[in-house]
């Protein structure tokens, strides 16, 4: 009887089993470049949304430079960042957090907009200087639409991170196009779905995440809860 190997089939139990130490590395540089890129993005975007808040007119040169960035097709972006990076993965990372920069910066700035001014003014009166009062009083309130910008600009970057394999550091992507290149259905598929697990895993994790980092937005929603049924 043919393997499934043989025949080609998109869907090989063979391929897993022969292939499974592959597929785990190819996973692992898949999570590594995700994770790297949209923790530098992070750094990046915060202190650029803070300078966007501060100083008004700012807001829209730093809002349209990185919608910019994101509309630079990745060869050309790749391209870009060659004569510096060299054919690495920190060029592959590098691109990554310049595209996951449109969502968090604009996330970042939403959430630190979002804080009322009368929490800012009643923490300026407990004496609480400018850096006391962004850790302690306006990042906790922004963390919300900082999470939530962090999950989409992490969904996004798995995504993105298979055109890496265009110059040999694309996680996943590097195995979907091998297997582009050689008519591999099983190595396509299976490289395919895994990215849209990881996708998945990472959204559900990161909003687990958000809910353990604001309990007190659970306990607002069970507030507005209980006080509907009672005027019911």
């Amino acid at each position: 009887m043919r393997g499934c190997l043989v025949t080609n089939d998109w869907i090989c139990g063979e391929y897993l089993r022969s292939r499974a130490p592959e597929l785990w590395e190819a996973t692992l540089q898949h999570l590594a470049l995700t994770a790297a890129s949209v923790t530098i993005g992070c750094a990046v975007a915060l202190p650029l949304a803070l300078v966007a808040r501060r100083w008004r007119a700012l807001a829209g040169p730093v809002l349209g430079l990185t919608t910019l960035l994101y509309s630079v097709p990745s060869l050309a972006m790749f391209s870009l960042l060659l004569p510096l990076f060299g054919l690495s993965a920190a060029l592959v990372v590098t691109g990554l957090a310049l595209y996951s920069l449109t969502i968090l910066v604009r996330g970042a700035l939403l959430g630190l907009e979002s804080v009322p001014e009368e929490v800012r003014e009643a923490a300026r009166g407990m004496g609480y200087g400018p850096l006391r009062r962004l850790w302690e009083v306006e990042l906790p309130l922004a963390l919300p639409a900082l999470l939530a910008a962090v999950r989409i600009a992490t969904v996004a970057t798995v995504a993105l991170a298979t055109v890496g394999a265009i110059v040999g550091h694309g996680g996943l992507g590097t195995l979907i196009l091998d297997g582009l290149d050689t008519s591999f259905r099983a190595q396509v598929l299976t490289a395919s779905l895994l990215c849209v697990l990881l996708a998945v895993a990472a959204d559900l994790l990161l909003l687990y995440l958000g809910r353990l980092l604001t309990p007190w937005r659970r306990t607002a929603r069970a507030t507005g809860r209980g006080r509907a049924v009672r005027t019911a």
